[in-house]
C-alpha cells in the first residue's frame, strides 16, 4: 500500500522527466475511481506545461499552469512512464501522454487512487487544506507534537495516522516508527512528555528518511511492465506476527486499534 516513503519515492523517480513537459493529450479509460475524474481534463490540459511536481502528504500535485491535477495513488495504485506507444495494460485507467513521447499511466488494479483537477491554489483543495505538517521539515517538531497532543486519550499510533496531527503516516510507518522509538502503539498521546515527543519525532523522521533512501536506489519508473512493485523493507514488526523480534527476539504481537492492526514487541515496546 503507498504510503509516503513510496508516494515521495514516485515523486522523485518521475519529476525529472515531467517538469518542463508539454502534455500532449490525456487519456481516460475509466470514468470513475474511486471519485468521479472530471470530465474534460485534456482539452484543459492539452497544450499546458508542467511547471513543477510536488507532493502534499499522499497527494501528488502538477502544475500545469491553467491549474493544478492531484493525484492518490490509493491502495493499489502505481504510476510509472512508458513510451506513449506501448501497449495498454489492463488495469491502466489513466494516461497523461507529454511531447517527449512518454506516457504517465496510472495503474491500479482496485480502482481506490483518484484524480482531481483545480484552478485555484490546490493547498487549499478541500482534500488538502487541513492536513497537518509535513514530517520531514522543521514544522514537525517535538514542541509541536507534544502541544498537539496534550489533553488526547487516542491511543499514540492512531493519534499519528490523523492526518491532521501529521501529513502522510499511515499504518506501517507510524507501527515502524513506534518501534524504533520503543514506545507501545496504544500508549495515550495526550500522556507523553516533551523529551518523548522528541524522540517520536526522531523516529518518524529516520524512518520515513531511511524508506525513502532505499526506494530511490531500488525503484526504476521508466517501466514498461505491466506491474511496478513498491521496494523491499527489512521491516521490524509491522506484518511479523509471531516472527522473532529483531532486536531481542521475543514474538512479534499483532494487536487491534479500532478497525486497524497493529504490530508490536512487548518486550522492547513498553
Amino acid at each position: 500500500m503507498p504510503e509516503l516513503p513510496e508516494v515521495e519515492v514516485t515523486r522523485l523517480g518521475i519529476k525529472d522527466h515531467l517538469t518542463g513537459a508539454r502534455i500532449a493529450s490525456i487519456a481516460l479509460h475509466i470514468p470513475k475511481l474511486r471519485n468521479m475524474v472530471p470530465e474534460g481534463l485534456s482539452q484543459i490540459l492539452a497544450g499546458q506545461t508542467i511547471r513543477s511536481l510536488e507532493r502534499r502528504g499522499k497527494y501528488l500535485i502538477l502544475d500545469c499552469g491553467s491549474g493544478a491535477l492531484l493525484l492518490h495513488l490509493g491502495m493499489t495504485g502505481h504510476l510509472r512512464l512508458v513510451p506513449a506507444t506501448s501497449g495498454r495494460g489492463p488495469h491502466d485507467h489513466f494516461e497523461l501522454l507529454v511531447d517527449s513521447g512518454l506516457a504517465l499511466r496510472l495503474n491500479d488494479p482496485r480502482r481506490f487512487g483518484s484524480i482531481h483537477f483545480t484552478t485555484s491554489d490546490p493547498l487549499q483543495h478541500p482534500l488538502l487544506r487541513k492536513i497537518g505538517p509535513e514530517p520531514l521539515t522543521t514544522a514537525f517538531d517535538a514542541h509541536y507534537l507534544y502541544y498537539a497532543s496534550r489533553r488526547r486519550t487516542v491511543a499514540l499510533q492512531r493519534f499519528l495516522m490523523d492526518s491532521a496531527v501529521v501529513a502522510g503516516i499511515g499504518n506501517i510507518y507510524a507501527a515502524e516508527s513506534l518501534f524504533r522509538c520503543r514506545l507501545h502503539p496504544e500508549t495515550a498521546a495526550g500522556e507523553l512528555p516533551q523529551a518523548e515527543c522528541a524522540k517520536v519525532v526522531a523516529a518518524i523522521k529516520e524512518t520515513l528518511a531511511v524508506s525513502i533512501a532505499t526506494g530511490r536506489s531500488s525503484m526504476d519508473f521508466l517501466c514498461a511492465g505491466e506491474k511496478l512493485a513498491y521496494f523491499p523493507q527489512q521491516l521490524y514488526v509491522y506484518g511479523r506476527e509471531g516472527l522473532p523480534c529483531r532486536e531481542c527476539g521475543a514474538p512479534i504481537i499483532r494487536g487491534r486499534l479500532g478497525n486497524r492492526s497493529t504490530f508490536f514487541c512487548a518486550v522492547c515496546q513498553r
